[in-house]
């Protein structure tokens, strides 16, 4: 067997050369100007909408107005919103009234009153935020760790009440803003959030789509017709895999891209002059046919001599087997293993930071002074390799402030692969929480509860929000979560490749048991084996504060504080007891700690109904006040 090599790296530049991919990805399909090359001020419009009525679209719908060569508009009946951007499946548009110079921090519920038709409809990619709400049970605590820039475009407090359109609880396709005012709510703001990011734009995207009764003959040969998710009965055309375009017969269709000159082209562009190009050809296979030939037979000797590995693959092989197309492939850096080599003093036990399920995790630094950790991971034959490049392309995909980014990859011979990860210089959590770290003071209670949140939230966010989800399967606080210089959480090490003995029916169970233990950690302090068990002894007879961390000093915090500490206990215990037959969540855990750590930083000293759970529910009690015996706790591995 040979290793499988993860690396988690920062990203330092992403303009140095071997990055293929920017991490402006989400691979958005290339948005081209529409036929006529229409432009106002910044924006370049592409098909179907259009300035000139002369210019080729599909309905009128589609529409713009330009005003003072600037100002970009679009017209539904009598309200006209003022544009701010294109993206492949949508429009994003302003409140109406406001203009180009002006930003209100939010708008009357009524102020945006389209809620769709035939063409357009509201996007579920939109977060909305909600003020002054008489019943706040719509708001969704999970959606809040979103980046959502301000009026000045700066970061936004902490909103009100957070909604996202994607959850369709309490909004469905086809409804207004106005919908929210059973809520009792009175104010209304929007961003965009794309899928796989965490990053907000201000503003309504609203989704656009053609008649499914009027699409005969609507796409180009080489495209292919999708459904709309917001306008019923809409479809638009998307280009089939490897070309770009609109995808429309009437439109700009469907062609081949290139780089050409360091430059991306298209269509013709992307192929040379057929006579310059067969004249080339005959004079460079004059001159390399004989170097060739002697190269051949040299290469064949070599080949001979070398010694042949039971199991040997073709990496190359394995690649263009996957399903994954140039674009996707080539999201990554590529490193070789020499460099990993090196940057890990060759993988020395003394740069190790973890050993568990999911691989061994060492830290290195890179020859640009760039830090890292690599993770092995074993692979047996072919279709692991395919397995793990699978996943890799789902990692790659995903944007979140809290996830470590996975940036770069590399290929050697048999099924050893590469690739990165961001390693923050404040270290792992552990060595924080067992002060390690060489700081003079360890965590304090308000850091080790922020990190619990953030933890929690892009668990959830992995598992809610992504398809098809993706398990950790293994998280630990020693080499699977860093912290930045803000003390700011990266979650690494998931599981890439996944046994039978690691994956169950319900894979989340694994999550949210391990997220227990975590929790028991952040306020013991400690990790030994035998601490689920201690801690519902304690519960049971009232003694929490002997397993909390002395250097919190439990007794001197005040009364607010030491209930948060007695809360999260008590999130714990219920993921211990209850994350094995799936009775309790992520998404349900990340929603009270995240409201706990909002109520910190607020200051305030009430539980609020969000943390009505405590010690003092009996029912819990109930529960563990059996024999920690009776339990049938899963088996805990020691420290690793």
């Amino acid at each position: 067997m040979l290793p499988l090599l993860l690396v988690w790296f920062t990203l330092v530049s992403l303009n140095q050369p071997g990055i293929c991919l920017q991490h402006r990805q989400q691979l958005q399909p290339v948005l081209l100007p529409n036929g006529c090359d229409d432009k106002c001020g910044r924006l370049h419009i592409p098909f179907p909408f259009h300035l000139n009525t002369s210019c080729a679209s599909v309905s009128n719908a589609f529409h713009l107005s330009c005003l003072n060569s600037t100002t970009l508009y679009l017209h539904i009946g009598i309200q006209s919103y003022r544009v701010l951007d294109f993206f492949s499946d949508g429009i994003l548009v302003d409140f109406p009234g406001t203009g180009s110079s002006t930003c209100r921090q939010y708008n009357g519920l009524n102020s945006f009153n389209f809620a769709g038709n035939d063409y357009l409809g509201i996007s579920d990619d939109n977060v909305i935020g909600l003020y002054d709400c008489e019943d706040s049970s719509l708001c969704k605590a999970d959606c809040e760790t979103n980046e959502l820039p301000d009026c000045d475009g700066n970061r936004s407090g902490a909103l009100a009440c957070c909604y996202p359109l994607s959850d369709h609880s309490n909004w469905h396709s086809g409804d207004g803003f106005s919908s929210f005012a059973k809520f009792g709510c009175r104010g209304v703001s929007s961003w965009v959030v794309p899928r796989g990011t965490n990053s907000g734009k201000r503003g309504v995207k609203l989704e656009w789509a053609i008649p499914r009764n009027k699409s005969q003959g609507l796409c180009a040969s080489n495209a292919v017709m999708v459904s709309a998710t917001t306008v019923e009965a809409g479809v638009r055309c998307s280009c089939q895999d490897g070309l770009v375009g609109d995808g429309f017969a009437n439109g700009l269709g469907c062609f081949k891209s290139c780089i050409k000159e360091g430059q991306e082209a298209y269509g013709g562009e992307c192929d040379n002059s057929p006579k310059r190009s067969q004249r080339k050809l005959v004079i460079v296979a004059g001159v390399l046919a004989p170097v060739f030939i002697l190269a051949s037979l040299f290469l064949f000797l070599c080949i001979l001599k070398r010694p042949v590995k039971s199991g040997a693959f073709d990496i190359d092989q394995a690649h263009y087997h996957s399903t994954m197309s140039f674009r996707k492939a080539c999201r990554t850096r590529l490193f070789s293993y020499r460099e990993l080599d090196e940057a890990t003093r060759g993988f020395d036990d003394g740069q190790k930071l973890v050993d568990g399920t999911n691989g061994t995790i060492h830290a290195g630094v890179l020859g640009d002074g760039s830090h890292i950790a690599v993770q092995k991971v074993q692979c047996e034959n072919e279709r692991d390799l395919i397995h793990v490049l699978s996943r890799i392309e789902l990692l790659s995909a995903v944007l979140h402030r809290n996830l470590a980014r996975l940036l770069g990859c590399c290929i050697e011979s048999g099924y050893t692969l590469m690739v990165g990860y961001e390693y923050p210089a404040n270290g792992t959590l552990e060595e924080h929480l067992h002060n390690n770290s060489g700081q003079e003071f360890g965590l304090d209670w308000y850091k080790r509860l922020s990190i619990a949140a953030e933890t929690a939230s892009i668990l959830a966010y992995l598992q809610c929000e992504i398809s098809p989800p993706i398990f950790h399967h293994g998280l630990k606080s020693s080499g699977y979560i860093f912290l930045d210089v803000g003390f700011s959480v990266k979650v690494a090490g998931f599981a890439l490749l996944c046994s039978s003995s690691t994956t169950g029916p319900l894979p989340q169970k694994n999550d949210v048991y391990d997220f227990g233990l975590l929790l028991l950690e952040i306020i013991s302090g400690s990790k030994h084996s035998d601490m689920p068990s201690l801690a519902l002894q304690k519960i049971k007879s009232g003694k929490l504060e002997e397993i909390v961390d002395p250097s919190l000093y439990y007794h001197e915090q005040p009364i607010f504080r030491r209930e948060q500490i007695e809360i999260v206990a008590d999130i714990a215990t219920r993921c211990l007891l209850f994350g094995g037959d799936g009775k309790i969540g992520m998404d349900d855990v990340a929603k009270e700690l995240f409201h706990l750590a909002k109520e910190s930083t607020d200051g305030g000293s009430k539980k609020g109904s969000a943390l009505e759970e405590t010690f003092s529910n009996s029912s819990l009690l109930q529960m563990i006040s059996m024999s920690p015996d009776s339990l049938h706790l899963p088996r805990i591995a020691g420290p690793v």
